[in-house]
């Protein structure tokens, strides 16, 4: 028994090696200098697929790709993945306008009727695209991913580094056969194969973008003697041609391009006892590859079973931390529910990003508009201030905060919901990324508004609360210019009978009370010090920190100082508001100067109260208020 088994192996060894004879490839073209060119590209009349042509430079041994208008080099070739990567067009070299030389044919164009397109694999940059373009969100500030490209790899000095309005797209797909660039829209481009957007500039894969090809039918033929013997030439049904289809027990492998041994023995002569030992040895190893992935199975459903658990532990004791003490409960959403409303915290809804973490636009099923920020992930100082903010925002409800609407705490990192405002920062309204430059009236109500809402904290919570990070860019406003104070990531409860908090001095630089830097006591005086230093942005437009003043006025908060005593205050004054401004104007200017710089008084017991700071801003409304409605008055009892 033991001789006939091994006969029947021998004989199916000896029928495997007879049949691999057969599987014969179709005409593969020669090697482009050192590189393979795989079926089914075709350099050549005489090799490979004709649908599928490119061309070779025998003399400099390159490949290229022409597409609809132009020809792009080929930088490598994978017969895996069936993918080749073209070079993309060079910048046009006059006076660093940043445009692609093919933008005179409006960029890369394939042919949709050839078995070519663009893959999901690139990330495209589009360049210096026009402000009127409305089909992409464009970025035209310093901090976007095309900028930290442009500024930091070759094309700096073809792009010049002036700010240019860009965006990006990630993915292509068996549809896309553009990359468009034209005048009027975007001018140039760059795209990057796989790319890893945490990498920095220096670590970025080259650019090219990866053209995929389509896996091939068997080769066409006029009669048998254009096919091989593993396969027959037979009309294909559609067009009116034939193809080599393989024999009876053979297939087509379309990425090698040749007719393959079938797994099975069919058709193989009298076989019986290679059957029998085929059969023996596939029960055998289908026997134990069932009982290891059965094994395999349990463990990973062990392992699976115990994250959920983790993971419903987790949600709970985070739930248990926002609804401890006093007030009212937050609205728990599901990561369901949030993935679903940001698009899965898809790029094109990312709102900004900080050291917390980053902010998304969420449209939730009801179509409310919502802002999602999201804990970085593995950061426990993050994911601690997102639930502190939580569970202080629960217990405060003023218009001139920012309305909690829920959170989600059942994802690895928890995530917080609140109410979308639409009109950006107060930080880039002075900046002048608005429409529109905020006037005298505009920036004495937003200073009313956030006045208003740091008084509530301090002295209308139940339990005080100390926001600790008070800034023009904490400070959002809505389409009516309507101010509220935002994150409250960084905010302490007081404690009860104690005139401070001791805590490690956290803020940001520029707004940060020098007292609490000093001896880590945070109180209500350290966010009016902060308050201080907004009302200063509000009436020059400057930034708290800024290295393009003179050395001695870096901080805006001493170089106003300093103005102050030397009495030329309206000398800090943004000129845009004192051009036009009354007499009246230009001293209520002064008055809230002088506000601002009580706030900063360096010891706190000589600053004011939020709620007197309040009082003070409202009376200097009322008097540029009652100023205005005299002057209605006389123009009308004049007219």
């Amino acid at each position: 028994m033991a001789s006939k088994s091994t006969l029947g192996i021998m004989l199916t060894v000896a029928l495997v090696l007879m049949c691999a004879g057969l599987a014969t490839s179709a005409t593969r073209c020669p090697d482009c200098g050192s590189t393979q060119v795989p079926y089914p590209l075709s350099t050549g009349p005489s090799c490979g697929d004709q649908s599928y042509r490119i061309r070779c430079d025998v003399s400099e041994g390159d490949l290229y790709f022409d597409s609809l208008n132009n020809t792009y080099p080929i930088s490598s070739i994978s017969q895996a993945t069936q993918r080749f990567v073209i070079q993309p067009p060079t910048f046009l070299n006059n006076n660093s306008t940043c445009v692609t030389a093919d933008i005179s044919s409006q960029g890369l164009q394939l042919n949709s009727t050839l078995p070519f397109n663009i893959t999901s694999g690139n990330t495209i940059l589009y360049l210096n695209c026009s402000e009127s373009l409305l089909r992409s969100p464009l970025n035209c500030t310093s901090t976007s991913l095309c900028h930290t490209y442009i500024n930091n790899s070759a094309e700096a000095s073809a792009c010049g580094r002036a700010p240019i309005c860009c965006t990006f797209r990630t993915g292509g797909s068996s549809t896309m056969y553009s990359i468009r660039v034209r005048d009027g829209g975007c001018q140039a481009y760059r795209s990057f194969p796989n790319l890893d957007y945490s990498l920095p500039v220096s670590r970025w894969p080259a650019a090219g973008v990866e053209i995929q090809w389509v896996s091939p039918p068997e080769p066409l033929c006029g009669n048998q003697a254009d096919c091989d013997s593993s396969s027959t030439c037979m009309p294909s049904g559609t067009g009116g041609v034939s193809r080599c289809y393989c024999n009876r027990g053979l297939h087509w492998d379309a990425i090698d391009g040749v007719c393959a041994l079938d797994d099975t023995c069919e058709n193989r002569g009298d076989c019986d006892d290679s059957k029998r030992t085929a059969l023996i040895a596939g029960l055998t190893s289908g026997l134990g590859a069932t009982l290891v992935a059965a094994l395999i199975g349990l463990l990973l459903y062990g392992r699976h079973r115990r994250h959920k658990e983790a993971q419903a532990r987790l949600a709970r004791e985070r739930e248990e931390i926002l609804n401890a003490g006093s007030g009212k409960n937050a609205k728990v959403f599901t990561g369901k529910e949030i993935k679903k409303a940001t698009h899965n915290f898809s790029k094109d809804r990312l709102l900004g990003t900080g050291g917390f973490g980053e902010v998304y636009k969420g449209i939730l099923e009801d179509s409310t508009v919502v802002a999602v920020k999201c804990a970085k992930l593995g950061n426990t100082k993050g994911t601690d201030q997102v639930l502190n903010e939580v569970r202080i925002l629960c217990q405060v409800n003023h218009r001139g905060l920012v309305r909690l609407l829920g959170c989600c705490v059942e994802l690895e990192q928890p995530l917080l919901v609140y109410e979308y405002i639409s009109n950006g920062t107060l930080l880039e309204h002075l900046k002048g990324q608005h429409n529109g430059d905020l006037t005298w009236n505009h920036r004495l109500n937003i200073a009313r508004d956030t006045a208003e809402g740091l008084a509530y904290l301090h002295f209308s919570a139940v339990t005080p609360i100390y926001h600790r990070d008070v800034k023009s860019s904490n400070i959002l406003l809505d389409e009516k210019l309507n101010a509220k104070v935002a994150d409250f990531g960084l905010s302490r409860l007081a404690e009860a009978d104690l005139s401070h908090v001791t805590t490690c001095a956290q803020g940001t630089l520029g707004y940060l009370d020098p007292e609490y830097y000093r001896n880590y006591q945070l109180t209500d005086k350290s966010d009016v010090y902060s308050f201080g230093v907004v009302l200063l942005e509000l009436l020059t437009s400057q930034k708290a920190i800024d290295f393009n003043r003179p050395p001695d006025d870096v901080n805006l908060a001493i170089y106003v100082k300093r103005v102050v005593e030397e009495e030329r205050m309206l000398d800090a004054v943004d000129p845009k508001l004192k051009s036009g401004a009354s007499k009246l104007e230009l001293e209520t200017m002064k008055a809230l100067g002088f506000l601002a710089v009580s706030c900063l008084e360096e010891r706190r017991q000589d600053r004011p109260s939020m709620k007197e700071v309040t009082e003070e801003i409202e009376y200097i409304i009322s008097i540029a208020t009652h100023k205005s409605t005299e002057d209605q008055y006389t123009s009308t009892d004049t007219k």
